[in-house]
């Protein structure tokens, strides 16, 4: 194998925004920001805006979509009535 064109993974913390959920796992990105974990071990800190802990196809809590608005559109766009 060629040296050197693997990339470096190290252990990172990704943090929900939404739901301040913390976990640790190995990573290739890098940040500025640091936290301290638990285990009393300095982590670089990567946010995300969605985890398993806020999207909702994990919880149960689907987000309900205004269809009825979109078909009005398609219609007025289209000049279909009803």
């Amino acid at each position: 194998m060629k040296k050197d064109i693997h990339p470096e993974y190290r252990e990172v913390v990704f943090q929900d925004s939404s739901s301040g959920f913390k976990f640790v796992t190995r990573s290739t990105m890098n940040s500025n920001e640091t936290i301290t974990m638990e285990d009393g071990k300095t982590y670089p800190v990567i946010k995300v805006e969605v985890s398993s802990e806020s999207h909702p196809f994990y919880t149960g809590k689907n987000v309900l979509l205004d269809t009825a608005g979109r078909v009005e559109k398609f219609m007025t766009r289209y000049n279909k009535k009803k």
